[in-house]
């Protein structure tokens, strides 16, 4: 009896031993984790050597000891006190940080103020989805849960009182994002799309803006937000003039498009589905475990894992997870932010509901598999990125696969691809792999545009038939006949999880997708008819067209670098594209369009003059946000390198070369135009914002008409100001 007692005293004395290692290291972890970006490198480079030396030691401890019943009950009570432990520094000192003010320098005259990009989601969201946003409850009926405020984005056409709706209105597309996601992830494709179709997308429950709420995880099963979006569908939906719908998904989201393409109460209204990294099947029965056992982690814990993921901010493997490897800053920062967005407890829950059930032996409920997928009878467009660890361009081949086709690696790359016609954002360049109609096409190179403009939609793959209507014969169009086509795009690296909202490639999808929804849903669904038509019937025009007139077309060079320009008029004798790059040509190189609406002009005719466009939207009558100047001027930045590369033409100098100007327009090109001048002259050229204002104002006389616009910029450009408590 005495040694049996003294082997349990042993083995608790072991155990006791084991206990305080374990603590030690995740003392350690806590503090590593809420340290973060607090500390120096050295120091924390020595914590993670600590950490790992106890981990370590920890497990050689684990690997000998027998553990008896009474010993293992030991281990985890102190373990468990020691997770309680830990949380508290941890949690104080990630409260710490986040509380921290971001250090200024004393002798910046600009204060960097756009250099810093904000995480919060009210506060980040784009000018575009806050004007059409509201918030809504929805009660469904199918499944018994009611959400009591859900951010909605809807956006009827801005021109579809003027637009043909026989036999039926244009297709509401409906955009739907994925796990952890939100609709500011669909913005960069939405500055397009809005242009050419009513547009409809929400925040999922607990995402975004959207409230968390209910808290039942049975209200975040897949099949349960299945039936939500159908019921914020048909509340936006013309029924009564038969309106068919686009689903565009994007990862998670596109699993519960094809679901809802196939089996629910509204698949006989969709018209085509669109697929963003799509996941091809549910998981397999061994990972349903696995993962099952992870989301039963307690929160607090759960937490802790993913502050240690993100450590590194932007260089961190939960970025570079979804950005990919070798992905720009921007799409860093980007990430960055929606991954501090993503809420926990939503997660958990949605993840949880995506999880398929084994208990009959086979896969029951989850992410659709391929009896949904091959269900789709209606033109669906799949879209993968070359360097996506999340969901692999493997996928797609999975899908066509279950369609009962097969298509080329996504490794083989076309030699010729034809150039995009049909796109307000032209693309840039880079190699896609592509497969269209499930058969291999032959490309040519296009025979229109300049070499340089070739050059540039080299990495468009889709048929440039738009069907733009002819002046002397419009006639209202059909939608297309309902039948099954594939297209597949691998976008190539850098392209990853992020694409939707990479700037290196969401220009490119959006050209993807109007060419697409063109060519195989409905002919209407292209900016260039939609155009046309309303040039030939006499309803497409400038508000104003007195004031306009009077406004001179383009300003004298602004530090030379920008041009300010009035909006072109596609019906107007001088200011049209047809005649603009004529003149321009060489002297502007790219005209940025930061006016709300749909131009109203052909942005292909400038494209195709050698002056590219790009479609930047703010709202009127309001100071851009922090947020907007900083996307633009790294937006002008970029164009400023690329055209350097071969400019030629008045501008400045830069080395041995001249680089073009970069035009820029709202309505009449004063107030936003000059606001977004003047921040890039102060922040970029070294401008005291006095002398920038005043540039501004004597190149493009009489300069910003608004005065709280000026009122701004000298807040947000004043040198010492510092932000105070409201009392």
């Amino acid at each position: 009896m005495a040694r049996r007692s003294f082997k349990y005293a042993c083995a608790d004395l072991r155990a006791g031993l084991l206990g305080l290692q374990l603590t030690a290291v995740i003392l350690f972890l806590a503090s590593v984790v809420g340290a973060c970006g607090t500390v120096s490198e050295p120091a924390r480079a020595y914590n993670f050597t600590l950490t790992r030396h106890l981990a370590l030691l920890a497990k050689t401890n684990l690997e000998r000891l027998n553990l008896y019943p009474r010993t293992r009950s030991t281990v985890w009570s102190m373990v468990t006190a020691a997770s309680i432990v830990a949380l508290v520094p941890c949690l104080w000192l990630a409260k710490k940080k986040k509380q921290k003010p971001r250090p200024t320098s004393s002798s910046d005259t600009s204060a960097d103020v756009s250099d810093t990009v904000g995480l919060d989601a009210a506060a980040t969201d784009p000018g575009l989805l806050k004007k059409h946003s509201t918030f809504n409850a929805y009660s469904v009926a199918s499944t018994g849960f009611t959400y009591p405020s859900l951010r909605t984005f809807y956006r009827p056409h801005p021109q579809a009182d003027k637009l043909p709706t026989k036999p039926a209105p244009l297709p509401l597309l409906v955009l739907v994002h994925g796990l952890g996601g939100s609709v500011a992830q669909f913005h960069p494709l939405l500055i397009s799309l809005v242009n050419i179709a009513p547009s409809l997308s929400i925040d999922l429950p607990g995402c975004g803006l959207s409230n968390f709420e209910p808290k039942s995880w049975e209200a975040y099963t897949t099949q349960a937000l299945v039936a939500l979006l159908e019921t914020a569908i048909e509340e936006h939906r013309d029924i009564e003039n038969g309106q068919g719908v686009v689903l565009i998904g994007h990862s998670m989201g596109s699993s519960l498009c094809a679901l809802l393409a196939a089996s629910s109460s509204i698949s006989r209204h969709v018209l085509g589905v669109i697929a963003i990294c799509p996941v091809a099947e549910p998981q397999s029965e061994e990972n349903t475990a696995k993962i099952k056992k992870l989301l039963k982690i307690p929160g607090p814990i759960f937490n802790l894992w993913r502050m240690w993921d993100r450590r590194g901010g932007e260089e961190s493997g939960s970025v570079y997870r979804f950005a990919g490897k070798g992905s720009e800053q921007e799409t860093r920062r980007l990430q960055v932010r929606f991954n501090e967005q993503s809420k926990t407890p939503v997660f958990r829950r949605m993840a949880s509901g995506a999880l398929p059930d084994y208990s009959s032996g086979r896969a029951v409920g989850g992410m659709p598999g391929e009896e949904t997928w091959s269900k789709l009878d209606i033109p669906l467009f799949l879209v993968a990125g070359e360097s996506d660890q999340v969901t692999p361009a493997s996928e797609i081949e999975k899908i066509a696969k279950f369609l009962g086709k097969a298509i080329a690696a996504p490794s083989e790359t076309m030699d010729s691809p034809e150039p995009l016609s049909d796109s307000s954002a032209p693309v840039d360049s880079g190699t896609i792999s592509s497969s269209l109609d499930l058969s291999e096409r032959s490309p040519t190179k296009s025979d229109t545009g300049s070499e340089e403009q070739s050059k540039r939609f080299d990495s468009a793959t889709l048929s440039s038939d738009t069907s733009t209507p002819e002046e002397d014969a419009i006639q209202p169009s059909t939608e297309k006949t309902r039948r099954r086509v594939l297209k597949t795009t691998v976008l190539p690296a850098p392209a990853a999880h992020a694409l939707l909202y990479a700037p290196s490639s969401s220009r490119i999808l959006a050209g993807l997708i109007q060419t697409f929804l063109s060519s195989y849903i409905d002919e209407r669904l292209s900016l260039g008819w939609q155009l046309q038509y309303l040039t030939t019937e006499g309803k497409w025009d400038v508000k104003n067209l007195a004031k306009w007139k009077a406004v001179a077309p383009v300003s004298k060079p602004i530090a030379g670098a920008f041009r300010a320009l009035k909006t072109l008029r596609e019906v107007d004798e001088v200011h049209r594209p047809s005649i603009f790059v004529q003149e321009w040509k060489g002297k502007i190189g790219a005209v940025i369009d930061i006016s709300h609406e749909s131009p109203v002009y052909d942005p292909q005719g400038l494209e195709k003059g050698g002056i590219r466009y790009y479609k930047f939207p703010t709202v009127s009558k309001l100071p851009p946000t922090v947020d907007e100047v900083k996307s633009f001027i790294d937006l002008v930045d970029r164009l400023r390198d690329e055209l350097a590369q071969g400019g030629s033409g008045e501008a400045e100098k830069s080395g041995e070369r001249l680089k073009p100007l970069v035009g820029v327009h709202c309505h009449y090109g004063y107030n936003r135009t000059g606001f977004f001048i003047v921040c890039y002259l102060v922040e970029r050229l070294g401008f005291k914002l006095r002398d920038a204002i005043e540039e501004f104002g004597k190149q493009r006389p009489p300069g910003i008409r608004h005065d709280h616009f000026v009122d701004t910029l000298y807040v947000r450009y004043c040198v010492g100001l510092k932000r105070a408590p409201t009392l």
